[in-house]
């Protein structure tokens, strides 16, 4: 029986190695982003340096562009569901890494709210609630929690409706506000159209909460609507 040959691999080019291109762009980029901050990176670069670690073996520049492009944003890429982000050539270990650097990124944020009151902390209480919900494909209703120094108890999200509507249970609001011992709330829901303008029921529903909920000592400091990069606040409108 004669020995199977084996065939000899092709010459390499002159002057090259068996290291793919794109591992000495990793690293480079690595120690920019360490030398001049995450902040001198432009998108799709921060981008890749996401995905690194979830696709060892393969150059992410064409693909974090791709999303980039599709997506329309960093805010719209990581707000996207997870279906979407198959359909875009995403696997699972890179859904999971865009999803824990979202939820890092709102925690650090939450965290901010937590230590001093969120009434003077306006600005960074309204990009919380932009980079929680403002790309949201549905209405969602979120209440904040506060005590008696104002200070974040909770966040939570009460309802998840539909593109251009919410339920919203008033008695529901206020029971869940004595359950925590909240003193004061301030209401928050989304426009998926991108348009912050209240609606009627928005106005409709905002008046019934603070009706039900002043005389139980639960002051509604606020209702904000975000949209896409602009908010309203009823208050400021004068609707409350």
């Amino acid at each position: 029986m004669n020995a199977t040959r084996r065939r000899k691999p092709p010459p390499l080019a002159e002057g090259s190695d068996d290291t793919p291109h794109y591992h000495g762009h990793r690293e480079r980029l690595r120690q920019r982003l360490i030398d001049a901050g995450a902040h001198s990176l432009p998108d799709y670069e921060l981008l890749e340096v996401i995905l690194f670690a979830a696709n060892p073996r393969t150059d992410m520049k064409p693909l974090a562009k791709s999303l980039l492009a599709r997506f329309g944003g960093f805010a719209e890429l990581l707000s996207a569901e997870p279906d979407a982000l198959i359909g875009a050539g995403l696997g699972l270990a890179g859904i999971a890494a865009l999803k824990a650097g979202r939820e890092a990124a709102l925690r650090a944020m939450h965290s901010e709210l937590v230590e001093r009151p969120v009434v003077n902390s306006w600005e960074k209480l309204i990009d919380y609630c932009t980079a929680h919900i403002a790309h949201g494909k549905v209405e969602e209703f979120h209440i904040l929690f506060l005590d008696r120094r104002n200070a974040l108890i909770k966040h939570e999200r009460q309802q998840r409706g539909t593109v251009d509507h919410t339920p919203v249970y008033t008695r529901e609001v206020v029971k869940r506000a004595l359950e925590l011992g909240a003193s004061a709330l301030i209401l928050v829901h989304n426009h998926p159209s991108g348009d912050p303008t209240p609606s009627k029921a928005d106005i409709a529903v905002t008046k019934d909460i603070v009706k039900a909920a002043g005389p139980l000592g639960v002051v509604v400091h606020d209702h904000l609507i975000i949209g896409r990069g602009r908010h309203a606040s009823l208050r400021d409108l004068g609707l409350m």
